[in-house]
């Protein structure tokens, strides 16, 4: 068992988790979407990252690159949240794009986790 691949795995699943978490509810309603679970995404998110850097694969290049949409999009979510939050006012336009950018993270999650899943399966013991 390669550990590097456990914890590398670790993170990208717990990723797409916990961004799953924040995503799922009422796309309006932003009582039904924690601020601390979207951290928390974004936390992980940069750590999977992190962890994708070392890799000088070809996959490896498509699974930093599906990571750093991620980060940006997540990071994109909370700067808008700040924004609505502190400056504009929160509406259920800033709720939505808060819940889109969040769902975008989320499909690069996902791709991301096939990705490594393929990766996994095809590799030889």
């Amino acid at each position: 068992m390669n550990l590097e691949k456990v914890i590398s795995g670790f993170f990208i699943i717990m990723a797409l988790t916990l961004n799953f978490g924040f995503f799922y509810g009422d796309p309006s309603v932003l009582e039904q979407h924690n601020r601390y679970e979207l951290f928390a995404a974004i936390v992980v998110n940069l750590i999977a990252t992190i962890y994708k850097l070392g890799d000088k694969t070809q996959l490896g290049a498509v699974l930093l690159a599906t990571s750093l949409v991620a980060d940006i999009q997540l990071i994109g979510a909370a700067s808008i949240w700040a924004l609505g939050e502190y400056v504009t006012g929160m509406n259920v336009e800033t709720v939505t794009a808060i819940i889109s950018f969040s769902g975008g993270a989320l499909l690069a999650n996902i791709i991301s986790v096939i990705l490594f899943t393929g990766d996994v399966l095809k590799s030889k013991r």
